[in-house]
C-alpha cells in the first residue's frame, strides 16, 4: 500500500493535500511511446466539427424547435447548452489534451475511482457504431436511386408498388380522380416495400435485403480506409467529409429559400409560441438535443483532445466549436422547413401535417417534396450526398476514438508493424456482421430498439452527472483550471467551475428524474406497439453501460490490499501520470520529487516548446 503512495504536494493555493499514485500501466523504467499528433490545427477542428455536426442537426432541431414553440425553444435550448453543453464540452477535450489518452486510460489517470466511466463511454460507442451506419446505408441506396431518368419514389408504376399507391397532387385531388380509405404515396411504398421490405413486426426478421447489405459492406469499407492509418489519414479525410456538407447545405438553402410557399415553413419554424415553455416536455426535448447534437459522454471528444499539443487553446476551440455546432443546427432549419413551405402549398397542406423528426424526414417527406421540384434528380443527390458525408465523418471519428482507447490500452500490443490496421479490420468486419440484422426485412425493428434505449438521453444524462461529480469534488473543479491555466496560458471564468459542481449536476438530474417520469413504451408508426419483452431487452442495452460504474468501483476495492479507507482514498487521486501546473511545481520540495516522475511531466509539457 505504501508503494503506491507518492509524495504529497503541500501548495496552498489547492486548499487540500494533493496526493498522487503511482500509474499502474507505467513500467518502471519504460520509456515514453511516441503518441501521434494532429498535422496542423485544422485537421483537429475539422474532426471535431465532423464528431459534433451530424444527422441530429439536420434532422432533429429543426423538428424540436418548430414542434415546442418555435423562435421560444431558443430559450431553453440556449440555457442548457450554457449550463451542460459548453461547460461538459470543455471538460473532455481539455481531459483529453491534459493526459494525451483516450476516453478509457484518461479517466483511470485523473480519478481512478471513476475509471469505469471509460469503459461505459466504449459501450455506448459499440452500440452506437452499430446502429448509425446503417442511415448511411439507407442513404446510399437513396443516392444510387437518384439517377435513375425518374425518380422511383416518385410514380406508382414500379414493381414494388401496390394497388392502394396513389400519387398526391393536392388534399383532394389526384391523378386517378379520387383517394381510396387505404390510399398510400409511392415515396412510403418506395421506403418500406423497396428499401427497407419491411415485415409485419420484429417477431418477423425475415430474410436478408442483399442490395442494402451490399450498400452496408461498401460504407464499412470506405470507414475502414478513413481510419486505418489513424489521425494521419483521419486528418486528411475531414477536409472532404466535414467540409462538403456546408457545400450542399448552402445549395439546398438557396434552392429552397427561392422554392414557392418557402415563407409560409420558414414561418411556422421561427414563430414564437410562449405559451409553449410552459410544458416541461419542451425543456425535456432542449436539453437532449444538446447532449445528442454535442456528442458528449461518448468519449470521442477527449480521444480527439488527446492528439492535440499540450498548449493547445482548448478553451477557445470548446467555444468555437460549439457556436458552429448550434449555428449549423439553426440554419439547417431554414433549409429542411423551406423545402416543407414549398410542399404543403403545393398539395394544399398545413406545414405541421408534413412535417416529421428523424428517418421520416430525411427518407419521406423530403424525397417527396425534391420529386416535386424542376430536376429532382440534382437535388436528391445534393440532399443524399449531404446525409452521407454528415453520417460519415461521425462515423469515422467514433471509430477512430474507439481505436485510441484500445491502442493507449495496449500500446505495445497494438502500435507495432500491422497490429493496428488488422485489429481495425477485425472490428468493422464484426461491426458488419452485426449491423446485418438491422438490414434484415424486420431490421428497423431492431434499429429502432437500439435507438430508442442504447443511447437514450437518460444514459448520457447520467454519465454526465458522474463527470461533474468526479471532476468537480472528487479531482477538484479548482484543480482542474488550474490544469486549464497551465496548458492554455490564462484561467477560464469561475462560471466553470460553478457548473461542474452545481449547475450541470442539477440540471442533468432534473431531467433524468423527468425522463423517467415520462417514459413511454416503444411504438413504430404510432400503430405498432412492441411486445413487452422488447422493454426488458432495451433496458439491458442501457443497462450495459451504466453497469460498469459500479463494477468497476467493486473490482478495484475488492483487489485492494490495506485499509478500505485508505485504498478509497488513493481511487480519489490522480495518477503520476497527470502533469503538475507550474505553480504546484514551485510549491513541490526537491529532495520529494520522483526522477521519473520529473521527467514524464517535463517531457509532456515542452513538447510545444520542441515543435
Amino acid at each position: 500500500m505504501t508503494e503506491m503512495l507518492a509524495e504529497e504536494d503541500p501548495s496552498p493555493m489547492l486548499g487540500d493535500t494533493v496526493l498522487y499514485r503511482k500509474d499502474p500501466q507505467k513500467k518502471e523504467g519504460e520509456p515514453l511511446k511516441e503518441r501521434g499528433h494532429w498535422a496542423s490545427k485544422a485537421e483537429f477542428l475539422l474532426a471535431m466539427a465532423g464528431q459534433i455536426i451530424g444527422l441530429g442537426n439536420v434532422w432533429r432541431f429543426p423538428y424540436l424547435c418548430y414542434k415546442n414553440g418555435g423562435g421560444a425553444f431558443l430559450l431553453p435550448y440556449l440555457l442548457f447548452l450554457l449550463l451542460c453543453g459548453i461547460p461538459l464540452f470543455l471538460l473532455e477535450i481539455a481531459l483529453g489534451q491534459l493526459t494525451s489518452q483516450g476516453g478509457v486510460n484518461a479517466w483511470r489517470r485523473i480519478c481512478p475511482l471513476f475509471g469505469g466511466m471509460g469503459y461505459a463511454t466504449q459501450v455506448i460507442m459499440i452500440h452506437s457504431n452499430m446502429y448509425y451506419i446503417v442511415i448511411l446505408a439507407w442513404a446510399l441506396f437513396y443516392l444510387l436511386h437518384s439517377f435513375h431518368p425518374v425518380l422511383p419514389w416518385a410514380s406508382c408504376s414500379n414493381t414494388w408498388n401496390t394497388g392502394s399507391c396513389v400519387e398526391f397532387l393536392s388534399r383532394n385531388l389526384t391523378i386517378n380522380g379520387m383517394t381510396p380509405d387505404n390510399a398510400t404515396s409511392p415515396v412510403t411504398e418506395f421506403w418500406e416495400r423497396e428499401v427497407l421490405k419491411l415485415s409485419s413486426g420484429i417477431e418477423e426478421l425475415g430474410a436478408l435485403n442483399w442490395p442494402l447489405s451490399l450498400c452496408l459492406l461498401m460504407v464499412w469499407v470506405t470507414c475502414y480506409f478513413c481510419v486505418w492509418k489513424g489521425v494521419k489519414s483521419t486528418g486528411k479525410v475531414v477536409y472532404l467529409t466535414a467540409t462538403f456538407p456546408y457545400l450542399m447545405l448552402l445549395v439546398l438553402l438557396v434552392r429552397g429559400l427561392t422554392l414557392p410557399g418557402a415563407a409560409q415553413g420558414l414561418l411556422f419554424y421561427l414563430y414564437p409560441d410562449l405559451n409553449r415553455l410552459s410544458d416541461p416536455q419542451v425543456w425535456m426535448d432542449a436539453g437532449t438535443q444538446v447532449f445528442y447534437s454535442y456528442g458528449i459522454c461518448l468519449g470521442s471528444i477527449t480521444a480527439l483532445g488527446s492528439y492535440n499539443k499540450y498548449n493547445n487553446n482548448c478553451l477557445r476551440d470548446c467555444l468555437g466549436l460549439c457556436l458552429l455546432n448550434s449555428s449549423t443546427s439553426f440554419l439547417s432549419g431554414f433549409a429542411i422547413f423551406s423545402v416543407l413551405g414549398f410542399m404543403a402549398q403545393e398539395q394544399g397542406l398545413s406545414v405541421s401535417e408534413v412535417a416529421e423528426s428523424g428517418p421520416g424526414l430525411a427518407f419521406i417527406v423530403y424525397p417527396r417534396a425534391m420529386a416535386m421540384m424542376p430536376l429532382p434528380q440534382l437535388w436528391a443527390a445534393c440532399f443524399f450526398l449531404m446525409i452521407i458525408m454528415l453520417g460519415l465523418d461521425t462515423e469515422f471519428v467514433s471509430l477512430e476514438a474507439q481505436m485510441t482507447s484500445i491502442t493507449d490500452l495496449f500500446p505495445s500490443a497494438v502500435l507495432q508493424g500491422y497490429r493496428r490496421e488488422l485489429l481495425l479490420l477485425l472490428m468493422c468486419v464484426l461491426y458488419f456482421l452485426l449491423g446485418l440484422i438491422m438490414v434484415t426485412q424486420g431490421g428497423l425493428y431492431v434499429f429502432q430498439i437500439y435507438d430508442h434505449y442504447s443511447c437514450s438521453g437518460a444514459v448520457l444524462l447520467l454519465l454526465a452527472i458522474c463527470q461533474c461529480v468526479a471532476i468537480g469534488w472528487v479531482y477538484g473543479a479548482d484543480r482542474f483550471l488550474d490544469n486549464i491555466e497551465d496548458m492554455i496560458g490564462y484561467r477560464p471564468w469561475s462560471i466553470f467551475s460553478l457548473c461542474w459542481r452545481f449547475f450541470t449536476p442539477v440540471v442533468c438530474m432534473g431531467t433524468f428524474i423527468f425522463s423517467l417520469v415520462r417514459w413511454a413504451p416503444l411504438t413504430f408508426n404510432k400503430s405498432y406497439v412492441y411486445p413487452g419483452w422488447v422493454s426488458g431487452l432495451g433496458w439491458l442495452l442501457a443497462l450495459s453501460s451504466i453497469i460498469l460504474l459500479p463494477l468497476w468501483l467493486l473490482y478495484s476495492l475488492l483487489t485492494s490490499q490495506g485499509h478500505l479507507l485508505q485504498h478509497l482514498r488513493l481511487l480519489c487521486s490522480p495518477t503520476d501520470a497527470i502533469p503538475l501546473t507550474q505553480k504546484q511545481k514551485a510549491n513541490r520540495s526537491p529532495l520529494n520529487s520522483d526522477p521519473s516522475l520529473t521527467f514524464l511531466m517535463e517531457n509532456h509539457r515542452n513538447e510545444a516548446l520542441v515543435a
